[in-house]
Formats: structure tokens, sequence, C-alpha cells
């Protein structure tokens, strides 16, 4: 994918960054989430599931590590804050659902870059000049 930057002034306009990318995705695809907290990474996600009309209300996994929005293909939303090892990592199913029924968005994806696809989705959110100012950078290019 080649690399787009967007820059968004709310969470309604993050989302629908991410409504607009949904159609280009396929199942078997990952989205690596890159950025600090309460940058709206939770919003593309929600954006993304509307684009895929998929089911469920959108909500962090946090403590759930991840939610399962049901669709073809499915969106399986993780979040892997707490993942620090490869057991841990293990020990969450996230290789049982690299298939192509399911597209990937992990959130905190910085703690499992190495178990990651070679053709990985980043999508990095940073702050931007405003206080709600997002600049969102998506490509297949791994974070330095």
């Amino acid at each position: 994918m080649e690399k787009r930057i967007y820059h968004t002034q709310c969470e309604r306009e993050t989302e629908q960054v991410a409504q607009q990318l949904a159609p280009h995705l396929k199942g078997g695809d990952v989205l690596a989430f890159l950025g600090p907290m309460g940058m709206g990474k939770t919003a593309f996600v929600r954006g993304l599931a509307k684009g895929l009309c998929v089911k469920g209300e959108v909500m962090s996994p946090t403590f759930a590590i991840v939610n399962v929005y049901e669709g073809t293909p499915n969106l399986c939303h993780f979040d892997m804050y707490r993942v620090s090892t490869f057991d841990e990592l293990y020990s969450t199913g996230f290789f049982d659902y690299m298939n192509p029924e399911n597209i990937l968005a992990i959130e905190w994806s910085e703690n499992i870059l190495g178990a990651l696809p070679k053709e990985t989705i980043f999508v990095k959110i940073d702050p931007g000049e405003g206080e709600n100012e997002r600049v969102i950078t998506i490509g297949e290019e791994a974070p330095d």
C-alpha cells in the first residue's frame, strides 16, 4: 500500500479516514497501530467497522485483549498494551486469528513488532499542531 498522510481535526474525521480505507482491505490483512495513548486508535477502528459493515459496538479491548466484530470478513480488534513476551502473545490466541476470514486491527503493536507479518499495514497516529488535530500516516513501512 502506498504511503498516505491525512490530517484530521476531530474524532469523526479520524473515523471517516478509516471508513474510506475499509473497502480497500481484504481478509488476511493486518493493520498495526502506532502512537501514544489518546490519539484515536479506537476511533480509527470504529471507522473501519463502519466501512466493513461489521456488527457490534466498537470498544477498546484493553481488558479482553481481543474483540471480534462479525462480518465478511470479521474485524478482530486487539490491544497488546499488556503483552510483552512471545508466550503472552501466543496465549492470547493471536496466531489463530491470522487467516483469510479476518482483518486484524492491533493497538499497541509496538509490543509485538517481531510477530507481525511482512505485509502488515502500519497506521501511525500522531498529535498535530492543534489540540484535536491528528496526523495519520498509513503505509506498509515498518516504523524506525
